[in-house]
């Protein structure tokens, strides 16, 4: 189940209530008395048989005897009657059902989901507060209060932090959408909620509290979908993690709970915030300035110390202060007093009047590197506070979006404050604030933009599956839990990753001088032992040994050392290798796990032997690509030194890159893989080299496709055709076809563009080709044919709804080679991925006009009927998937 019958869950016509009560202190006679004082306009019915009349109002004995079916039902009564009212109140149709009783057993829980899924009934709860829906005076909780009409929509899996939001929202006058409280979420959970919140048009902005996430794929299509349509805001409780204490790799020792979590809301294009009272900071300064592009600040103040202030806040949230062009300096010279602060922050001085404010303002708006400011106002007996916001009031409504506002002080700026909020100025109650909501404004532009940039390839070869599969299946048929070094680089390399290669020899001091003599120049010796993973930690690691009684002598050291830290640790041979010299090599460690919640990660970040001290490290969720895996590197500290510094040369980023890329492709590849490092992976101007690693295996198959968060590029798909004797590849389209997608379009009239867009045609913006080519796979699907020389000739989309009952399609053929048989292909393709996917239906809507579209649906049995919505110029056709 996912949106169906959510808008009787929100929007109900009739609502009765199961356990109302007369007795004080019950949550029945909370709820009803809370549901008649919202201003509902639809019926109400309370159930007790215990009662006949509640609060002069007719009180019915059970289901049956309801004088009308209610749109949602409120349950209040003892958990054993909850399933037993569910699936009468399904079999009378009822849709949608708030369970506010709490200790239910799980199996109690599982016979309401039970009694609920014949009838599609949709179940919020068990154990929640309640849902309130101000616009259509629906409060259906045991909340203290009511709510304020508003655009925020507030979803919450703690019932009490629920109440204080709503609470202290009352005090500040801000109004929702909807308040939901999940409880155990049994049914409805927040993948719903974000599905059917992003289409709903009441709501602007949606906010989250999580405290955890049952369905991560399904949460982060949901997400994803809604981040792309409005701003969606999370407090995430829980930045302690725990699950690090066990792990036995670097990786999981790094890979925690709230930085994957953080990893997550990044990729679907969320916001997270660390307190209640940021969630709406945020949302307010997105609601305001979304649209503003600015990646500075410009701060416009009557005193030093608010400038000081700000500035420090400002360096310490990483936000940059804007410099002075010589034509503004110019301007506010002409305007401020000879003793003004000449830089920013921008003071003044404290005796400004409103005419100072308003001039520096015209300045500022006349300045293009005044794209975001910061009025910062102390105030002083000069000039009246409420004089200087009515002065400014009218410029600043000129420019929307471009001022943020702090009043300093209490009653005395109080109507300036109000004044300013009347006309629509984001206001902050300290500088420090002020800077942190443009900087959560930074944080969310970056994640949107990281969600639609255009990635490119990378440049390794397809790996060699055969060699990597004989690896794991030779390793695991032998009992391997984990990989020794040795096989690690053979595994790596079958993935294009360079290595270095090594000789395995017997663990002798006269094997290891013997492959030594082999080797020209300084060599390295390692052990290789299944119980001794960290092999520096047990001076199991010798480097730079030059000639065969080095390497002789350091063996015989190494045997006798091991036989005293660890005498039961078996050693299954020396490990003999060339010593690679790249002194400008940074040490690095790429990384994967597999988390609880959201499957496997690609962990990277500043390696060697201090690396769990050091801590620099982020995690992305696969899959990933080029831009994908350099935003993971950007995260990191050692970034800035891979940029190069004085007379060390930049890394090779790309190759980097392609590290992470081939490690997020292993995983999903070989499911047997639980835990990666390489460690340390050198990187310089050179390229990057594994020099050592290992790898975890376990038969259960922790990773693979089918636990990765997100759904990656279904490659199986992928189908070869001839087409007028030409050899063409059918295949889902991938976020790297952007540039292609664009040449494809440009060869398309503008008439037929018309016809597919149904509207007049234009050149399509980076961010619409990002939509139609970064798509999410798991609801959606566009199959492109692609001919020879990589040139995209027509397109066919489908999309599903969320409920997989109707899938809508797209076709779009190039201009030039319509009529030839490729739309029909394509078309077949979406019918039988349809048909693969166990959608119900394929609809679409068609001009009119647009006869050769009509008659290939004809001819592949679509029914066509005039579209509800437009009728003289639509069509709706349809068919069995």
């Amino acid at each position: 189940m996912t949106i169906r019958h959510l808008h009787q869950l929100l929007h109900p016509r009739s609502v009765a209530v199961f356990g109302a009560s007369d007795k004080p202190g019950r949550v029945g006679t909370t709820v009803w008395r809370n549901l008649r004082s919202g201003g509902f306009q639809g019926p109400l019915s309370p159930v007790n048989p215990r009662l006949t009349l509640l609060d002069g109002q007719a009180c019915h004995a059970d289901v049956q005897a309801l004088p009308f079916t209610p749109d949602l039902a409120v349950l209040c009564t003892p958990p054993h009657t909850i399933a037993p009212l569910v699936a009468q109140l399904g079999s009378r149709g009822t849709r949608a059902a708030v369970v506010i009783t709490a200790g239910l057993a799980p199996e109690q829980k599982q016979a309401a989901l039970d009694a609920a899924r014949p009838h599609t009934l949709r179940l919020l709860g068990p154990n929640c507060i309640g849902l309130l829906s101000p616009h259509g005076g629906l409060n259906a909780s045991f909340t203290q209060a009511n709510a304020l009409p508003g655009e925020l929509a507030l979803v919450s899996q703690s019932g009490a932090l629920l109440t204080a939001l709503l609470d202290w929202a009352n005090a500040e006058r801000i109004g929702f959408s909807h308040l939901v409280s999940l409880g155990e979420h049994v049914d409805v959970d927040f993948g719903d909620l974000l599905d059917h919140l992003a289409l709903d048009r009441q709501t602007r902005a949606i906010l989250l509290y999580i405290e955890s996430i049952s369905s991560p794929r399904k949460f982060m299509s949901a997400a994803r979908a809604a981040a792309r349509v409005k701003p969606v805001i999370v407090v995430k409780a829980g930045r302690a993690s725990a699950g690090m204490q066990a792990a036995a790799s670097h990786t999981g020792a790094m890979a925690g709970d709230d930085i994957v979590f953080d990893a997550a809301l990044r990729r679907a294009g969320m916001l997270r915030v660390d307190t209640l009272k940021e969630l709406f900071i945020a949302a307010q300064t997105l609601a305001r300035f979304r649209d503003n592009a600015s990646g500075e600040l410009m701060v416009m103040t009557n005193g030093g110390g608010a400038g000081v202030m700000v500035a420090d806040a400002a360096s310490a949230s990483g936000v940059a202060l804007a410099q002075l062009s010589p034509a503004l300096m110019a301007r506010l010279d002409a305007v401020l007093p000879a003793n003004w602060s000449r830089g920013n922050p921008i003071d003044i001085i404290g005796d400004a009047p409103p005419a100072r404010y308003v001039a520096t303002l015209q300045a500022l708006f006349d300045a293009p590197q005044a794209g975001a400011i910061l009025f910062a106002h102390a105030p002083t007996a000069i000039a009246p506070s409420t004089a200087i916001a009515e002065a400014c009031v009218p410029w600043i409504a000129q420019h929307p979006g471009r001022v943020m506002s702090c009043w300093l002080g209490g009653d005395t700026v109080a109507p300036a404050r109000r004044a300013f909020e009347a006309a629509g100025i984001a206001g902050y109650e300290t500088p420090e604030e002020a800077v942190r909501a443009f900087a959560l404004m930074q944080t969310y532009r970056r994640n949107q933009a990281a969600l639609r940039e255009t990635p490119t390839a990378s440049a390794l070869a397809e790996p060699d599956l055969a060699q990597a599969r004989g690896l794991i299946d030779r390793a695991l048929g032998a009992g391997q839990v984990w990989l020794d070094e040795l096989d690690t680089k053979a595994l790596l390399a079958s993935y294009g990753i360079p290595t270095v290669p090594g000789w395995r020899v017997l663990p002798t001091p006269d094997a290891a001088a013997e492959a030594a003599a082999r080797i020209d120049g300084p060599v390295v010796l390692k052990i290789v032992s299944p119980d001794i993973l960290h092999k520096s930690d047990a001076g199991g690691v010798r480097l730079n040994l030059v000639g065969s009684d080095a390497v002789h002598h350091a063996a015989r050291a190494m045997l006798e050392g091991l036989a005293l830290s660890h005498p039961k640790a078996r050693l299954d041979a020396f490990n003999v290798q060339a010593l690679v010299q790249r002194p400008d090599a940074h040490e690095l460690i790429v990384g994967a796990h597999v988390d609880p919640s959201f499957g496997p990660v690609v962990l990277f970040g500043q390696g060697g032997i201090a690396v769990e001290v050091i801590g620099d490290r982020a995690v992305a969720l696969p899959p990933l690509n080029r831009a994908l895996a350099r935003d993971l590197i950007d995260r990191t500290r050692v970034r800035r030194l891979l940029a190069g510094y004085r007379s060390r040369p930049p890394a090779d980023l790309d190759a980097i890159a392609d590290v992470l890329i081939a490690v997020a492709r292993m995983l999903a590849d070989l499911p047997e893989v639980a835990e990666l490092d390489i460690n340390p992976l050198w990187a310089d101007d050179r390229g990057v080299l594994a020099l050592d690693g290992r790898v975890r295996l376990c038969a259960a198959q922790p990773a693979g496709v089918a636990r990765f968060a997100i759904r990656p590029y279904p490659a199986h798909l992928e189908r070869r055709v001839s087409w007028q004797g030409r050899a063409l590849l059918l295949r889902p389209i991938r976020p790297e076809d952007e540039a292609r997608h664009r040449d494809f379009l440009d060869a398309v009239t503008p008439d037929d563009m018309r016809l597919r867009f149904f509207q007049a045609p234009h050149r399509l913006s980076h961010d619409e080709l990002a939509r139609l080519t970064q798509i999410d796979y798991e609801r959606e699907m566009a199959l492109i044919a692609v001919d020879e020389d990589q040139r995209t000739l027509g397109v066919g989309r489908l999309v599903r709804d969320p409920d997989n009952i109707e899938a809508e399609f797209a076709l779009l053929v190039r201009s030039d080679l319509q009529r030839q048989g490729l739309g029909r292909r394509l078309m077949q393709a979406l019918l039988d991925h349809a048909a693969a996917q166990g959608t119900q239906r394929v609809v679409g809507h068609v001009l009119r006009e647009n006869q050769g579209m009509l008659a290939l649906v004809r001819s592949l049995g679509f029914e066509v009927r005039p579209d509800a919505d437009e009728p003289a110029h639509v069509l709706r056709v349809s068919r069995a998937a």
